[in-house]
């Protein structure tokens, strides 16, 4: 028989986009709990005897190839399939910054997840262009954003070896005035098919796998922390990994 108190709710689309995205990490500096903190180093030496060996050693193998020289950006994507899809690329390459334009994006469900790559991801949200270019060019990123227009380059003929924000835009409209404003580059991929354009998943997984590249082929490999960034990237980790980390974390405060 029928009964409504048994089917399960379902969320709409900014629901769904809002849950993924407070899901996602910031940049960790250690743990804060009122005036209490605890540094990376302490967070670790609490949470190391909680993680396996084998998990560590995992954890260590995708440190060694993080990196903040590419800080991917999505512009105004309104299906939540293409975000989720951009941030298992960025994840999966190594890319540790993620950021999310949200413009007035009404977003549209879709059944493509993220797969949990966002928790691992520092993940910064912005009200416009304009606020998010200011702060990636005062961190020293050049702006490539991809975009057909007569400027444009191959992304090929752009260096990605440098700090850069490789930014997608909208599904329909591309990329806003104001973020074309601020474009150091504007950058197209190759299509030499029928095809003029890719989808913006598709075409983001072809250009951060190009930055991905080029910094290999450049340096030998994509990471580059210093050993004091891969400390606090392993403290994030590790509050990542165990199960109510925060509350042992405050155990160990004495406040619970």
């Amino acid at each position: 028989m029928y009964n409504p108190e048994r089917v399960p709710t379902m969320e709409n689309s900014r629901q769904i986009m809002n849950r993924l995205l407070r899901a996602g990490g910031t940049h960790f500096d250690g743990f804060r709990s009122g005036e209490h903190f605890l540094s990376p180093e302490e967070v670790l030496s609490v949470l190391r005897p909680m993680v396996s060996d084998e998990r560590k050693v995992r954890i260590d193998s995708i440190i060694a190839e993080r990196t903040y020289a590419i800080a991917p950006v999505v512009e105004g994507l309104v299906n939540t399939g293409n975000v989720s899809a951009v941030m298992r690329t960025s994840e999966g390459l190594g890319f540790q910054p993620f950021h999310v334009i949200r413009n007035e994006a009404k977003f549209k469900k879709s059944i493509r997840t993220s797969q949990g790559a966002h928790k691992w991801l520092d993940v910064e949200i912005w009200d416009d262009a304009p606020q998010c270019t200011t702060v990636l060019k005062e961190r020293g990123y050049q702006i490539v954003v991809t975009h057909l227009d007569d400027a444009a380059k191959p992304l090929s003929d752009i260096d990605l070896t440098i700090p850069t924000a490789l930014v997608f835009g909208n599904e329909k409209f591309g990329v806003s005035e104001a973020m074309l404003a601020a474009a150091d580059y504007t950058a197209i991929l190759p299509s030499p098919g029928f095809v003029q354009s890719y989808n913006i998943s598709v075409a983001a997984a072809m250009s951060l796998f190009a930055a991905h590249d080029q910094r290999v082929k450049q340096f030998g490999r994509n990471g580059d922390l210093d050993t004091a960034e891969q400390e606090r990237l392993r403290a994030d980790f590790y509050m990542r990994t165990v199960n109510h980390s925060k509350d042992i974390l405050k155990r160990h405060l004495g406040l619970l």
